[in-house]
């Protein structure tokens, strides 16, 4: 068993030495978040393992903006249906400690119908489980990783709040990129994250200073789809817990401020064979190396980039982040060791992949993930090729797709995509478009900005 992670006989055991006397029942919702119940260690043992099974929570966790708030158009969940109950279903096999948390153990649920006990099929981590079962009927292993950035300040949580998130003080006076002195300066929280992620199953590579002033990177190592979309929320999860525990505050904004370097969610992918045991992106004598499967992976990754996009930026604040020279892609291109591309090739042999360096640090990783493998998927079942491979400063590009530039371009394109609606099926499908305009009527209708009373409060 690797470290962190444990079984229904150790929890057994632990909970019997009074070293566990918490679970952490857990499933993410549209939003990447974690929503579920803390139950005791006993309750999980003589309820969870031995009784029922599963847990319960209102199906409209599955159907709320980022206050919680229910919002209309959903088939799903609504008024009308009375939103009920659904089940939360422990995978065992996410069983693990939460060495930040006093004898606290997590599992990630899947969650199904209350009535029929099937898998609910707008849940984000069954929208992935569906794309992966794709994958794996046309003979397909999918691995990724995921590279976060975030935000580092002085401050903590509350005191933001209470500034109303202005003049935050940022964990660094200068921009330190890859330094070390400024990361030692930074090391009683970052090297606390690192640990801690080691220590409950979320395996690390390295931590560097990324491109603004308290920016982070924190790396974790590759895995399969499905374990990296739970290590990944896990590990975002974590990050603020022990940054609030510490008094500090952290932001996965993917543009928390106009003067500042955006936060990324680079997204590397790679397919391997049935058994995971072989790369298939490899070819010796193949133009840039590029096997067949690679190609037409690549062909149906940049094809679908554009329509996709909501599902690797999913707010207003997404957008800001896509500016040019920024180190965020503007320009749907491909090339080898770019980072100007939205697509950079990188590695070589078994490490060979792609990076989408579309993602920011907001997007849901479940979604991410699952618009990853539908694109990829529909560029090797329709042998899309790619276009030529771009040379030079790809945000000087001419007469190339680009990422979309507004919430508003971003759903415009996903609702007129017939790749998202034939691969996660008419119910998801629109369930994911209403999430998508719901934030953009909330924001377009129901906000007023600190910009508009800066412009017009006095002067209009």
């Amino acid at each position: 068993m690797d470290r962190g992670r444990l079984d229904a006989k150790t929890v057994t055991d632990l909970v019997g030495k009074g070293d566990l006397d918490t679970v952490l029942m857990v499933f993410p919702d549209l939003q990447g978040r974690f929503m579920g119940k803390r139950v005791t260690g006993d309750f999980f043992l003589n309820d969870v393992l031995d009784g029922e099974g599963a847990v319960h929570a209102c199906n409209y966790l599955l159907a709320v903006d980022m206050e919680m708030e229910p919002v209309p158009g959903y088939a799903y969940a609504n008024w009308d249906t009375g939103y009920g109950d659904l089940k939360a279903v422990p995978d065992l096999s996410t069983l693990r400690l939460v060495p930040w948390l006093e004898k606290t153990a997590l599992v990630i649920c899947d969650v199904l119908d209350e009535e029929t006990g099937e898998p609910i099929p707008v849940s984000p981590r069954q929208i992935l489980k569906d794309q992966l079962r794709r994958a794996g009927e046309a003979g397909l292993t999918v691995k990724t990783g995921s590279e976060l950035e975030f935000y580092l300040f002085k401050d903590s949580f509350d005191e933001a709040a209470a500034k109303r998130y202005q003049d935050l003080v940022p964990h660094s006076n200068y921009i330190m990129d890859y330094h070390i002195l400024q990361t030692t300066k930074d090391e009683y929280m970052i090297r606390r994250i690192r640990n801690a992620m080691d220590a409950a199953g979320v395996p690390v590579e390295f931590s560097k200073g990324e491109f603004g002033r308290g920016q982070q990177e924190i790396n974790l190592r590759y895995a399969e789809a499905l374990e990296m979309a739970d290590r990944h929320s896990i590990y975002k999860n974590g990050v603020k817990e022990i940054a609030a525990l510490a008094g500090r505050a952290v932001t996965f904004m993917a543009k928390w401020s106009m003067a500042e370097a955006g936060s990324s969610f680079h997204l590397h992918s790679s397919l391997w064979g049935e058994d995971g045991s072989r790369s298939l992106m490899w070819d010796d004598d193949a133009p840039h190396h590029l096997s067949d499967t690679f190609r037409f992976y690549l062909g149906g990754l940049m094809a679908t980039a554009r329509e996709m996009a909501w599902m690797f930026a999913p707010s207003v604040n997404s957008y800001k982040r896509y500016q040019l020279g920024s180190w965020a892609p503007t320009a749907i291109v491909w090339g080898h060791d770019n980072r100007t591309c939205g697509f950079r090739l990188v590695g070589e042999h078994a490490s060979y992949r792609v990076e989408c360096r579309i993602p920011g640090a907001d997007a849901n990783p479940y979604l991410a993930f699952a618009a990853t493998i539908a694109g990829g998927l529909q560029g090797i079942e329709q042998k899309i090729e790619p276009p030529e491979m771009f040379h030079g400063n790809a945000y000087e590009a001419k007469d190339v797709p680009r990422v979309p530039t507004s919430l508003h371009e971003a759903i415009e394109a996903f609702e007129k995509s017939e790749v998202a609606r034939a691969a996660f099926g008419d119910f998801v499908f629109e369930h994911l478009l209403n999430t998508a305009r719901q934030e953009q009527v909330i924001f377009d209708n129901n906000a007023v900005t600190d910009w508009e009373l800066a412009r017009y409060f006095e002067r209009i």
